[in-house]
């Protein structure tokens, strides 16, 4: 059973009688709606319009249902402004028309979640126990609450079923004291009835307005002279005073509250429209308009400002897409010039180490022949410097060819059968130093696997 909520909060003024309430019921729903900052109503930017629409035409339908802002205490202490509709839902009941006092709650999810709905009993009223679906808290629980579906369910659907709902079992009752009856040809009725010795001293009063819990209220208009003889203010549900019963009975009847109107979100209800000052009817309709103009004005506004907004938000992110990407790229420069410093320093070392012996022997050395500069180690070694040479030395002799046709030093023929020979050594040459190089790959391997293998023992 869920706990009645803690709430204070005021309905907006009523509407001028000159004025239409629906258009003071939307111009304040929207007022409410727009509001941004601390004071906006806790619900998604996305729903507003939807919440909006569904009280418009829950007002349209049921006009005894007024929307208003209250505060609202949730089960963990938290506390948060939100609308509700107040007001009575009509019912009919045994043919006759009863009002039931309800407050619809729309809390933070809604519209995707349903609304809270509690009976809301006046003073005089007593909530019927038990009730099929509704709890001693007032809290209502009808299948269309439990089976909402967003976005197709609907607060005038939802008000539809609770009427339907509360014309098959009404949640409300009004208690009220028996009232003396005035007639006292009809006590002898009282006999009749199982009452305690000495409960009512006087049978000449014995009450005639009693109702036996659970009838309806056959007189469909409450305003007949049954109301004079009800202390209570309900019409007498059992008119015949033969079905009297004790005097100090307490009897229960379907609650009737008096039917109430939407209260409007502005003006204050005046005089009467006939005695009403031209002057003041104009500065009214002046100031209705200029609020439509302003609001018109300001949602366009607020539609301009929310689309540069929106390209600022996106120019914002790209620029944070480009501060990433630079920062990426100055940090790989970093990472570059460092490996740079760490070679340019190699290098520096090994030139000092270089000037150094140069140094020490640059006057040792003289007429040194430049093939005997360099010593091979091994044989291929030696094989494949001889191959480079002869290779290069062809290529030189080639490219001195070229240059003696075009001037014509040689003829033609005789360049073509020196090129022809000159290419054919060259391939050779190639070819040797290319099983040279493989012969020196595979003595490398060679000797890796078999110093690993020396390592392993």
């Amino acid at each position: 059973m869920a706990p009645p909520p803690f709430f204070h909060g005021g309905s907006p003024p009523p509407p001028q009688p000159s004025s239409n309430p629906g258009q003071y019921i939307q111009q304040f729903l929207s007022n409410l709606l727009s509001q941004r900052g601390p004071s906006s109503l806790p619900y998604s930017e996305d729903s507003k319009w939807l919440i909006r629409q569904h009280l418009v035409t829950l007002t349209e339908s049921y006009p005894s249902l007024a929307p208003k802002t209250a505060l609202y205490t949730h089960a963990d202490g938290r506390s948060s402004t939100l609308l509700q509709a107040d007001g009575t839902v009509p019912i009919l009941f045994h043919s006759a028309t009863y009002n039931i006092p309800v407050v619809i709650w729309l809390l933070e999810p809604y519209p995707r979640r349903a609304p809270l709905v509690y009976v809301n009993p006046t003073r005089d009223m007593v909530i019927k126990r038990p009730h099929s679906f509704v709890d001693p808290s007032g809290l209502v629980s009808v299948p269309y609450l439990s089976n909402w579906v967003y976005p197709s369910s609907n607060l005038i659907d939802l008000a539809r079923d609770l009427a339907r709902h509360f014309a098959r079992d009404p949640p409300l009752y009004s208690r009220r004291p028996p009232a003396p009856n005035p007639n006292p040809s009809f006590a002898s009725l009282n006999d009749s009835v199982s009452v305690r010795p000495n409960q009512n001293p006087n049978p000449s009063f014995a009450s005639s307005n009693s109702f036996v819990p659970g009838r309806p209220n056959p007189n469909p208009n409450p305003s007949f002279s049954a109301l004079n003889n009800s202390p209570s203010g309900w019409p007498d549900p059992n008119p015949n005073p033969s079905f009297a019963s004790s005097g100090n009975s307490v009897s229960l009847r379907p609650a009737i509250p008096p039917r109430s109107y939407p209260q409007s979100p502005y003006g204050s209800g005046g005089r009467q429209v006939g005695t009403e000052d031209p002057a003041e009817v104009f500065k009214r309709n002046a100031v209705n308009k200029l609020v439509e103009s302003l609001s018109s004005d300001i949602g366009v506004l607020r539609k301009t400002r929310e689309g540069e907004m929106e390209g600022v938000v996106s120019v914002q992110a790209a620029l944070r897409e480009r501060e990433e990407r630079i920062g990426r790229g100055v940090r790989e420069m970093q990472g570059e010039k460092e490996a740079l410093e760490q070679q340019l320093q190699m290098v520096s070392m090994n030139t000092d180490v270089l000037e150094g012996w140069l140094r020490e022997n640059g006057g040792k050395v003289k007429n040194v022949d430049v093939d005997d500069a360099f010593e091979c180690c091994d044989v291929l070694s030696k094989q494949m410097i001889e191959c480079a040479a002869a290779d290069l030395a062809i290529e030189d002799v080639v490219y001195a060819l070229d240059k003696a046709v075009q001037e014509g030093s040689i003829a033609f023929g005789q360049y073509l059968r020196n090129v022809r020979l000159l290419s054919r050594e060259q391939f050779f040459h190639r070819a040797t130093n290319s099983k040279v190089r493989a012969a020196q790959m595979g003595a490398q391997i060679s000797s890796m696997a078999a110093r690993a293998s020396q390592l392993a023992v």
